[in-house]
């Protein structure tokens, strides 16, 4: 049977991701985890996804730097039970932009957290490194929703005391996918792309496992946080705290927040189907952060609908309530 190559590749990275959904997926979270909020609902539903078995969350990087984001970080996973999951942020030159509602403040005032300041972790690279180089062949899944500074500084580095391998090459032998919550599509300027453009074009144009994105369009109408908000069971949570501080700071969060970076996540650990199918291509990112899609580039997908988008809603509002035993 002749199938156009495209589409086979397609129904492989789809029989890829479907296997994974019975067995626990390994994953690097990447995160910028403050200009928006819809991150917080992110890792609350990777630590839910690990609490039922389905994921193993190796570490959490940030891709932002502003200061305290660290503390941040340790403090979901340790409200979570997972205090001790490694931690990074870019070094050198970085995005540094914090939250407008405030609402770090808020947390880091109220929930414990044992890191204190970003220089008490490694540089985001390093963390990768050490992560990747101890997993099998193939195995790990990269899950990103904010700059792609962190993979772009992966790609281009050498080799180190954890691996002998370059940064490509080291990607190509240990993961076996990404998942990010980057770009729109067919085309368009979204803000993890361009607000870091240089990174998103080497990143995107380099990297070498399949890579699915959840565009801007995907995650626009999953408006969410309603009803952890309204929850009056659940109290002393970080999720519900920030979420309550900060959906009634913007008329356009009356409904709830878009949620966008929880859509990449559920991909990631769970696999496109049954609420999307794949549209295969490759992104072109442009100078300006705005991006395309080639129709005939090759190993890039992007999600399509193939659900109502309420089930996608209503999945993620069940998530984000789930409480650590």
């Amino acid at each position: 049977m002749h199938i156009y190559k495209p589409v086979m590749i397609f129904l492989l990275v789809c029989a890829a991701c479907q296997a994974g959904v019975n067995a626990q997926t390994p994953v690097i979270f990447d995160t910028d985890m403050g200009p928006d909020y819809d991150d917080v609902g992110a890792i609350a539903l990777l630590h839910a996804f690990a609490d039922s078995g389905k994921a193993e969350i190796l570490a959490t990087v940030a891709s932002n730097k502003y200061e305290n984001i660290a503390g941040v970080l340790n403090l979901f996973n340790s409200w979570y039970g997972r205090p001790d999951i490694p931690i990074g942020v870019p070094g050198g030159k970085a995005i540094d932009q914090r939250d407008s509602q405030h609402w770090t403040d808020s947390i880091l005032a109220k929930y414990p957290h044992r890191i204190r300041r970003n220089e008490e972790v490694p540089d985001a690279v390093e963390v990768y490194r050490k992560v990747l180089a101890a997993r099998g062949d193939h195995s790990v899944v990269i899950i990103t929703v904010g700059f792609l500074t962190n993979l772009s500084n992966l790609l281009q580095a050498g080799a180190d005391r954890y691996s002998p391998l370059a940064g490509t090459e080291l990607v190509r032998r240990k993961v076996k996918r990404l998942v990010c919550m980057a770009g729109s599509f067919p085309g368009g300027r979204e803000f993890n792309v361009f607000r870091d453009a240089g990174a998103s074009r080497y990143a995107f144009s380099h990297w070498p496992t399949p890579v699915i994105f959840s565009g801007f369009e995907i995650g626009r109408k999953i408006k969410c946080g309603l009803p952890i908000v309204r929850n009056e069971a659940i109290q002393n949570s970080p999720v519900k705290d920030v979420f309550r501080i900060s959906i009634p700071l913007a008329a356009g969060d009356s409904a709830g927040r878009m949620s966008w970076d929880e859509t990449a996540v559920l991909v990631g650990v769970m696999g496109p189907e049954p609420y999307y199918t794949l549209h295969p291509g490759r992104i072109v990112v442009a100078e300006d952060g705005s991006n395309g899609w080639d129709e005939g580039g090759k190993g890039q997908f992007y999600l399509v609908e193939d659900r109502p988008f309420t089930e996608v809603r209503d999945l993620i509002d069940r998530l984000m309530q789930h409480r650590p035993g």
